[in-house]
């Protein structure tokens, strides 16, 4: 999953695009094992535009969106967020609400 920037995210909302966006931090163990999930879902999902971005260096993304922790993955159709979820259960959980995107 690629890393996005501020003017990354500002781009994919403003082009009204469809896929999702995951927020982390590197020092948090939840979020290395979100990640390692999301691996998984990329390679099950290819075509699905993804990205994610250290919220440490996006302060003002958190309180714009009103992250409450991490990690935290936004679902998001036509750049609004659909969804935003903190409890990633299984690889399977992600895939049933992120599969939804493609049609």
């Amino acid at each position: 999953m690629e890393d996005w920037t501020r003017t990354d995210i500002e781009t994919f909302l403003a082009e009204k695009q469809t896929g999702y966006l995951y927020f982390y931090t590197p020092m948090c163990g939840t979020c290395q094992v979100a990640s390692k999930m999301l691996t998984v879902i990329e390679q099950l999902l290819p075509d699905l535009p993804s990205g994610k971005a250290d919220l440490n260096f996006l302060p003002e993304m958190a309180e714009r969106f009103e992250i409450e922790s991490v990690p935290c993955l936004f679902v998001l159709r036509n750049g609004v967020v659909q969804e935003k979820i903190y409890a990633f259960h299984s690889v399977p959980y992600l895939f049933e609400k992120l599969k939804e995107l493609k049609g």
